[in-house]
């Protein structure tokens, strides 16, 4: 590297370096006054005190000069430093949006792959000359279902402005949901538990519901045959609210990856059901929540997905306020 790039960079890092280069002449103006001014003054042989009242002047003005070149030194390398971060934010902003937008196109990607499957499969049930009105309705839920899922990750960055904390039965949230799947619990001969639910949680209605929504969706995804039980337990930390099922589980490795966009697991790619978005979602919100989630599962043996919620035991006074 030659010396004149090696100083170029060292002056980018320090911009004031440039200081001394850039007003090499005016520095060195100092040295070769006094020299000329003990010539004359030899020469013509002033009065020291002449001499002093002129070397006392022109050190004055030559300061002066040198702190004006400085200051205005200051303000340019100021002025650069601010263009560079405003064009270092623009940039930022505009790399986050480039992020968001790609995201978005891999979710509708994703979904758009997803939402094939039921449609695909009503189409065929529709060409039949007797149709199964039973299955019909369960690939129209589904579809409604995937079009629910793309509205809510529409509306999820926005979701802070639309959240509405309150006080919430649990219960009474459980089986709203609970009752929208009945029709599934029964056609697939599906039993469904519910216990010890009788809390009050301070939760969103519309996104705590959503949650359970997709945590029952995969429960019944995976669940050939069997039950899924809906409870509730107090612990030090809160409410933890279990739904296990006794489906086909997850893979150990798979465990540590689940909430990951797009993620499916074994179990997925073989079942060619998941669409890697459900659970994904499901992390997102809770975060915002202020709720914890986690889930266990055994392989061949069944999940259990764990909300942690703050609580109130509701007393019996208040079973008939509700």
């Amino acid at each position: 590297m030659s010396r004149d790039m090696q100083m170029q960079k060292e002056t980018e890092k320090n911009p004031y370096g440039k200081f001394l280069p850039e007003n090499l002449g005016l520095i060195l103006l100092a040295p070769m006054f006094l020299m000329l001014l003990f010539t004359v003054s030899i020469l013509y042989q002033l009065e020291p005190e002449c001499i002093f009242y002129i070397t006392s002047l022109f050190l004055i003005l030559w300061g002066i000069a040198v702190c004006v070149q400085y200051r205005m030194l200051c303000k340019k390398v100021r002025q650069q430093e601010k263009e560079l971060e405003e064009a270092q934010g623009s940039k930022r902003e505009e790399s986050l949006r480039w992020q968001e937008l790609q995201e978005k196109q891999d979710f509708f990607a994703l979904w758009a792959h997803q939402i094939k499957t039921p449609i695909a499969a009503l189409n065929l049930l529709l060409q039949e000359e007797k149709q199964d009105t039973a299955v019909c309705r369960q690939e129209l839920f589904k579809i409604e279902s995937y079009v629910e899922m793309a509205l809510n990750y529409l509306r999820f960055e926005e979701m802070s402005n639309d959240l509405v904390l309150e006080r919430n039965s649990l219960e009474q949230l459980v089986r709203q949901v609970v009752k929208k799947y009945a029709a599934i619990f029964i056609y697939n001969h599906i039993s469904v538990q519910l216990e010890h639910l009788d809390y009050t949680v301070l939760t969103d209605e519309k996104w705590f519901c959503f949650v359970l929504e997709q945590i029952l969706s995969n429960a019944l995804k995976y669940t050939k045959q069997g039950s899924v039980n809906i409870s509730a337990e107090e612990t030090e930390k809160g409410l933890k609210v279990l739904v296990c099922d006794t489906g086909i589980g997850i893979k150990s490795e798979d465990l540590p990856r689940i909430f990951e966009k797009g993620f499916t697991g074994y179990n997925g790619r073989m079942d060619k059901k998941a669409s890697g978005l459900g659970l994904y979602l499901c992390k997102g919100v809770c975060e915002k929540l202020g709720h914890g989630i986690r889930v266990t599962s055994k392989e061949g043996k069944g999940t259990t997905v764990i909300l942690t919620l703050q609580c109130e035991k509701v007393q019996p006074e208040d079973l008939t306020k509700m």
